[in-house]
């Protein structure tokens, strides 16, 4: 199962945002088991730099960054995407190049993001983690 994850549900993994974490933690296990396949967008490194450097050192976000790409799928952010964002009706050009990045990703299932409004516009499924684990459990 394709998934594409929002950068706010991995930072909650990757920065123990509670009440959030758990969920995330639980989300990257199941691409741990082989159980879904997580890509994220290439802006969402440095998204997640910017707010991982405010309680960490350069060094140490650096090795969390790396050690995230053997857990994920990069999707690509181009001028087609760049594009397509530019022009789109999302309120917010950050969503908007999630968005139009995770269109990207072949056979993709679902975007999963805790800021469900925020895709209000989108063609394909948007879970909140908790809708994704369910489905997830419902499929085993």
């Amino acid at each position: 199962m394709n998934l594409f994850i929002d950068t706010n549900v991995l930072i909650d993994y990757l920065a123990d945002r509670q009440p959030f974490a758990e969920q995330a933690a639980e989300i990257f296990n199941c691409a741990e088991l082989g159980l879904i396949s997580i890509h994220i967008s290439a802006v969402s490194y440095n998204n997640i730099y910017y707010i991982l450097k405010r309680s960490l050192t350069h060094t140490a976000t650096i090795k969390i960054l790396d050690e995230i790409t053997e857990m994920v799928q990069i999707a690509e952010v181009n001028d087609v995407v760049i594009k397509k964002s530019l022009k789109s009706n999302f309120k917010d050009f950050e969503d908007a190049i999630q968005y139009n990045s995770a269109l990207l990703v072949p056979k993709l299932k679902a975007i999963v993001s805790r800021n469900i409004k925020d895709f209000k516009h989108s063609t394909v499924a948007v879970l909140s983690p908790t809708e994704l684990l369910a489905l997830i459990n419902s499929e085993k």
